[in-house]
């Protein structure tokens, strides 16, 4: 395994980004308890900065996150730069960060790559965060549609351009909607919210939304762009007859759509998401421990909110040194504990990961190891 460099990809933690950092201690921090109760950081002096970049998504969730921890461990900080889920995989495998967050599992590709840092094991993806899509938009008067599969994907496609098209209408006939263009607003970085947000309509719409899954918008489609999860809330919370998709946490007061989940229509909120998480399954090649899910965005199960994220912590199954893994094992596992998924809940309106899945990941961040 090669060690962590901080070469080009961390110049994105102190340029142009924001960077979470904060002040330590000159003391030594003796010992602290691992927040889960376990054992992954009990008895190990943690110490030293943790670097991290990727999903914009995470932003609120990772500013409860690191001051919780620098709480718990004052000779420790936090350093994340929120520059989209695939700038941070991108950092992460080029030994630029030592993790990254991301609302999509590395594919074959990235995670094969990663076995050339993070040693025979490759890397971990550990859930860390799960949150509703919401499919918001700028309809003065307008807080809340109903809208099925199809016609979600009509409107993004571009098929649908106005706002009292009969397919929106029908759905919602005690609705006054207005003679107003659609303005269609999306991700303009690779984003894992992008490739969430397709995978749902790929799936649930396969003749309205025949392009490719990817962290990229549709090159054929004309539409509105801006970077990260703040520029699309802010494009479409300032162009009336606006819409983009976007992590519910982050949508303010636009309004959200209620999608069509077999015969009824389903509100965003964190059970309907933990719902449909839990439907998920296990993606197949990785190792024993990796947490990847591939998530049913077809789901007929009642009260399920099927267009939803799971943003992810990408540890190194191995690094360098101890003090590394002892850091990375200490916020990981206060990340993931009762009491970082409640912290996060609190800023950023997240569901909390369940205990099932909780403790798997544990598990997986127990599993992490020095080789020296």
């Amino acid at each position: 395994m090669k060690a962590l460099r901080y070469g080009r990809p961390a110049a994105l933690l102190a340029a142009g980004a924001l960077v979470l950092t904060a002040c330590g201690t000159d003391n030594a921090t003796g010992t602290n308890p691992d927040p889960a109760g376990n054992s992954a950081s009990a008895g190990a002096s943690v110490t030293g900065t943790l670097t991290g970049a990727g999903a914009s998504s995470q932003q609120a969730a990772m500013t409860a996150w690191k001051a919780g921890f620098e709480e718990m461990y004052p000779e420790a900080q936090v350093q994340y730069s929120p520059d989209g889920s695939g700038a941070g995989r991108e950092a992460f495998l080029s030994e630029g960060v030592q993790f990254a967050g991301s609302d999509s599992y590395l594919d074959d590709k990235e995670y094969a790559a990663s076995k050339e840092i993070c040693g025979p094991e490759g890397a971990l993806n550990i859930p860390a965060y799960v949150s509703p899509i919401a499919v918001a938009f700028n309809l003065p008067g307008i807080d809340s549609l109903k809208l099925d599969a199809n016609t979600i994907a009509s409107i993004f496609n571009g098929d649908i351009k106005k706002w009292n098209d009969k397919a929106i209408a029908s759905q919602n006939p005690d609705v006054d909607l207005p003679d107003l263009p659609i303005t269609v607003v999306h991700r303009s970085d690779d984003s894992g919210t992008t490739e969430n947000f397709v995978d749902y309509l790929s799936v649930a719409a396969p003749q309205a939304w025949p392009y490719e899954v990817s962290g990229n918008w549709p090159s054929d489609i004309v539409a509105e762009s801006a970077q990260g999860t703040s520029g699309v809330v802010a494009t479409t919370s300032s162009t009336k007859g606006a819409i983009t998709y976007s992590d519910a946490s982050a949508v303010g007061d636009l309004g959200k759509a209620k999608v069509k989940v077999g015969e009824e229509y389903v509100e965003l909120n964190a059970e309907a998401a933990s719902k449909a998480v839990e439907a998920a399954t296990p993606v197949e090649g990785r190792s024993d421990q990796d947490m990847s899910l591939d998530l049913k965005r077809d789901t007929t199960e009642s009260g399920a909110y099927p267009i939803v994220l799971v943003s992810y912590h990408i540890y190194c199954s191995e690094y360098e040194n101890q003090q590394t893994a002892d850091l990375v094992k200490a916020f990981g596992s206060y990340a993931i504990s009762e009491k970082g998924q409640q912290d996060a809940a609190k800023s950023a309106g997240n569901a909390p990961i369940s205990d099932n899945l909780r403790q798997q990941a544990q598990k997986a961040i127990d599993s992490i190891s020095a080789t020296s």
